[in-house]
């Protein structure tokens, strides 16, 4: 955690959290943006938060931004990928937001078995595990493209 950026612009956090959300857009006056995106994420009415959760891709779709397909693998099982389907629209009818896990280039079957756990949550706990996924993510993606850049 040390070492983060004191600033980084909208489109760099755009590419870290998927999408130029409000929470971007609010992140990027910061100092010190990856330092306080968990305290101002938490801090968000929750559509804002909803937003931030929602501009992340499925787990196991189709289309994906390249840093996630990396980051997905490509693994094409469709046994897999159609429990992941299933499992996704019923989490999403579930809890009202898209199931964000930082996969840490584990497997899809790795992480089909987490969304088989996650979608016995409540919808509490799942907001509260999504955002702090979201910026486990965010700072994985930030040290690798730092890493990379050297």
């Amino acid at each position: 955690m040390h070492d983060l950026p004191r600033k980084l612009t909208v489109d760099d956090l755009a590419a870290l959290f998927e999408g130029r959300t409000r929470f971007v857009e609010r992140l990027a006056g910061r100092q010190n943006p990856l330092g306080d995106a968990r305290a101002l994420l938490t801090s968000l009415p929750e559509p804002e938060q909803l937003e931030a959760l929602n501009a992340h891709p499925r787990i196991g779709a189709p289309r994906v931004s390249p840093v996630s397909a990396r980051e997905q693998g490509g693994e094409r099982d469709p046994a897999v990928l159609g429990e992941l389907a299933r499992l996704n629209r019923l989490y999403e009818a579930k809890f009202g937001f898209r199931f964000v896990v930082f996969v840490n280039r584990r497997p899809r079957a790795e992480i089909l078995r987490v969304l088989q756990a996650r979608i016995t949550h409540t919808r509490e706990e799942e907001l509260r595990t999504g955002l702090d996924e979201l910026i486990l993510i965010a700072l994985d993606r930030y040290q690798s493209r730092r890493l990379q850049s050297r």
